[in-house]
């Protein structure tokens, strides 16, 4: 029979089904558009305002919570990529404190305070790279121009960075204290010239010159030896004014001359440091730095052939 095909039954269960659904609204009351449509309508334009939607603000960053991930990993020296990225990192460190401070008052650079900074191969161990001798003399002028800041106003980060530079053992920064005259009035003084050496003891007196317990003929012979000895004072006019005990040893006699020169030369200023442009003019006061070679016993000396001999 026909009905009794699945079909027709699935038809069938479907329709019971569609009732059910519709039978709540088939018992509910008639609503008028009219009435109750149009006060709802005009709430909700009075609520709105235009097109503006109520939009509900995103919570507040944790900034200690917030970790970022850089895209790649970021060197901490700008100068990571160079050849030498040390020396670099120190180069600009120092471009910019002379920027910073470059306003303040300079001295001349003779009275700047002497510095002894790296030699080349102390500052290549100090930074562990081969700087070349161009760049590191630019660096170089760098800490000269920090250098001649007015010491009386020069600030401590600067200070601290030119230490930063200085050769351990500063020759110029621990300077022996001045010469002064003992409780007896004595000023002493040293002085070498070639292999001579000698030292003076200068006291006011009467003019009297006593060179390793002699007199001073005694001990130079020679007139101009002993002009040279007493030179000093000769040139101030003070050569009746102090007395002069010499020790000299080393050399020959006309060393021990000028050795003494100097020795006399130096204790005079600790006497009057007033007088020491008129003895710079008269050259007492300048050390010769000039030595001689001692030859060693059976060396002979190659002869240098004249370049017009033909070989």
């Amino acid at each position: 029979m026909a009905w009794q095909s699945p079909n027709c039954i699935v038809h069938a269960m479907q329709s019971v089904r569609r009732t059910i659904q519709l039978r709540p609204f088939l018992h509910a009351p008639k609503i008028s558009l009219r009435s109750n449509v149009t006060p709802i309508l005009s709430q909700q334009r009075r609520d709105t305002r235009g097109y503006a939607t109520e939009v509900q603000a995103a919570p507040e960053i944790d900034f200690e919570k917030f970790y970022t991930q850089p895209a790649r990993i970021v060197p901490a020296s700008p100068a990571y990529f160079s050849g030498s990225p040390k020396f670099i990192d120190h180069l600009l460190n120092l471009e910019t404190i002379l920027a910073k401070w470059a306003s303040l008052p300079t001295v001349a650079p003779s009275e700047a305070p002497r510095m002894a900074w790296f030699k080349l191969a102390q500052f290549r161990d100090f930074v562990g790279e081969p700087v070349p001798t161009k760049k590191y003399k630019n660096l170089i002028k760098i800490l000269q121009r920090l250098n001649r800041i007015d010491p009386k106003i020069m600030p401590i980060e600067v200070r601290d960075t030119l230490k930063t530079f200085l050769r351990p053992g500063n020759p110029y920064g621990n300077k022996p204290a001045p010469a002064t005259v003992d409780e007896m009035g004595r000023a002493r003084g040293r002085g070498k010239r070639k292999t001579s050496s000698a030292v003076v003891h200068l006291v006011e007196g009467e003019g009297d010159v006593m060179v390793n317990g002699k007199t001073l003929v005694e001990a130079f012979p020679r007139l101009h030896d002993r002009e040279s000895a007493t030179w000093p004072l000769r040139c101030t006019s003070r050569l009746d004014k102090y007395n002069v005990w010499a020790t000299a040893r080393g050399g020959g006699v006309t060393g021990q001359a000028e050795a003494i020169t100097l020795a006399v030369a130096r204790a005079l200023l600790v006497h009057e440091p007033g007088l020491k442009p008129v003895l710079r003019k008269a050259g007492v006061i300048t050390v010769d730095a000039r030595r001689v070679e001692r030859k060693k016993p059976g060396h002979v000396k190659a002869r240098k052939m004249p370049t017009w001999v033909k070989r």
